[in-house]
């Protein structure tokens, strides 16, 4: 399986032809985030021969110069709110030192496919594109995942990525639940969930590479 051959049998459906449309009409009409070169580019930096980690999110930051195409990364400026709380895990779970980027390019290029369910949004109007047929898409993403055969870590983070779980069906693969990072609920089990270095410790279990989350 390679993610364009993914893309090409999507497209042929009329849910996604609807969703072509509908992004068209929008990009006429308002500004939309991340722009149309960076939509997949999850896909682009993380191969699916690659894949060893899934980090799920929801839709893109919505603020503009955040977004280009990986989940809970940021291209340029100040973290999120929900980031900054998955440093400040990073560096309990790893006794790291304070990552000097909101890039995650490093995680996508070692295998981490940093996936939101919805890939687009409306600037400044979080969930906007909700429905659309993302959703459908990112699925067929996460049903290909499944089908491999090396293992693959799910890191699910709140109950809108857990909703997931179910396509997850692969007994070799290993799935790590915690509430979602966001202000909101990270005190609520978020923190002291160790993630990472769970990751790795399943990843080491298979004799695969462990991640080096270091972003200095």
């Amino acid at each position: 399986m390679e993610w364009n051959l993914l893309i090409e049998q999507e497209l042929k459906k009329p849910y996604f032809q609807a969703l072509v449309s509908f992004l068209k009409s929008e990009d006429q009409e308002r500004l939309i985030l991340p722009p149309k070169e960076k939509r997949l580019s999850c896909l682009k930096l993380t191969p699916y021969e690659t894949v060893k980690v899934v980090i799920l999110g929801q839709d893109p930051y919505h603020d503009i110069g955040q977004a280009h195409g990986l989940a809970f990364s940021v291209e340029s400026g100040a973290y999120p709110p929900s980031l900054k709380n998955i440093y400040k895990e990073l560096i309990d779970d790893l006794k790291m030192h304070y990552p000097k980027t909101g890039n995650l390019t490093h995680w996508a290029k070692q295998g981490v496919l940093l996936l939101n369910t919805c890939l687009t949004v409306v600037a400044h109007q979080a969930l906007s594109h909700q429905g659309k047929g993302w959703e459908i898409f990112t699925s067929e993403v996460i049903k290909a995942i499944n089908s491999k055969h090396t293992r693959v870590v799910f890191i699910l983070w709140g109950a809108h990525a857990q909703k997931m779980k179910d396509l997850i069906t692969n007994p070799i693969h290993r799935i790590i639940t915690s509430p979602h990072p966001s202000p909101l609920s990270a005190s609520r089990g978020f923190f002291g969930s160790k993630p990472f270095s769970k990751t790795n410790a399943y990843l080491i279990e298979s004799d695969l590479t462990p991640i080096d989350w270091n972003l200095d």
